[in-house]
């Protein structure tokens, strides 16, 4: 009987995940597979008790349950707990324990192309679920700076009060952000303002930037939104955020079976997946 791997969201149709992580079981030769569920808020307590009862290898969480299916699990690790997320659950000996991978997925893709965070002054944009999992990350990397740029600005400085690792930031308004974001090195966009089919638009006016800033966007579809092309005519090196949903999976996998698997073929395989969907 085949080992049973899934993903839990709602709407779900849309993940490119099974496609991804099947092909990764095949290609290591694994008798498992993975499948996605449509689960309503009601029934997710159910629904892990339906998993662990089968005895599943584990699974991912996505939207909207990352953080309502902390009570049904039987323990999270650090990381997770601090975030206050799960977003990979492994069966350990029995006992389903949270991990959340989208941060250590980020930083894994990043270093890709900057290998050193520390002494780096950074700007987040957005303080929503996935920006409360790359700060948490990028805060124990010694940045110089981490600042956030949220609409609202008192749920980004929210965000900064809940982190736990100590490291300079502040919380800052969009019309700052005009003002100063000459002065950083590296900027990342963490909403999902740009991500189609609202393609034409972009969360900040990207003036006076130095050509020597990295800008990265956690969006992957379309895979370069109007923030990085504006970057990316300015002179400066930029990044989607195919690579932090690739190494995102790959540490899932990984803690799943203990292989870190082939990035390049995770990445090469999303790709094929947005065919003619990137924009």
């Amino acid at each position: 009987m085949k080992k049973l791997f899934a993903v839990l969201g709602n709407p779900i149709g849309h993940s490119m995940s099974p496609v991804m992580l099947n092909d990764l079981f095949s290609y290591y030769n694994m008798d498992a597979v993975y499948l996605p569920f449509q689960v309503e808020d009601a029934d997710l307590h159910d629904a892990v008790k339906g998993l662990k009862t089968l005895g599943v290898g584990g699974f991912n969480v996505t939207v909207p349950h990352k953080s309502n299916i902390i009570p049904f699990l039987d323990g999270i690790d650090e990381l997770a707990a601090n975030i206050g997320a799960v977003n990979t659950v492994v069966n350990e000996n029995g006992q389903l324990i949270g991990y959340n991978t989208d941060g250590p997925g980020f930083l894994k893709g990043l270093n890709a192309f900057l290998p050193k965070i520390a002494d780096q002054k950074v700007l987040m944009i957005g303080a929503g679920g996935a920006a409360r999992a790359i700060y948490f990350t990028l805060a124990k990397e010694n940045p110089t700076v981490l600042n956030i740029a949220n609409r609202t600005v008192e749920r980004a400085q929210e965000l900064i009060n809940d982190c736990p690792y100590s490291v300079s930031s502040s919380a800052i308004s969009f019309d700052e952000v005009r003002q100063s974001i000459g002065e950083y090195d590296l900027i990342i966009q963490t909403t999902l303002i740009g991500m189609s089919p609202k393609i034409g638009v972009k969360p900040v006016e990207l003036i006076n930037i130095r050509k020597e800033t990295f800008f990265c966007d956690i969006i992957y579809n379309p895979l370069e939104t109007q923030f990085l092309q504006e970057a990316r005519f300015h002179g400066a090196n930029i990044q989607n955020g195919l690579d932090m949903f690739v190494y995102q999976g790959a540490l899932a996998f990984e803690k799943w079976t203990g292989i870190f698997p082939d990035v390049e073929r995770m990445r090469d395989n999303v790709l094929k997946q947005l065919g003619g969907r990137t924009c």
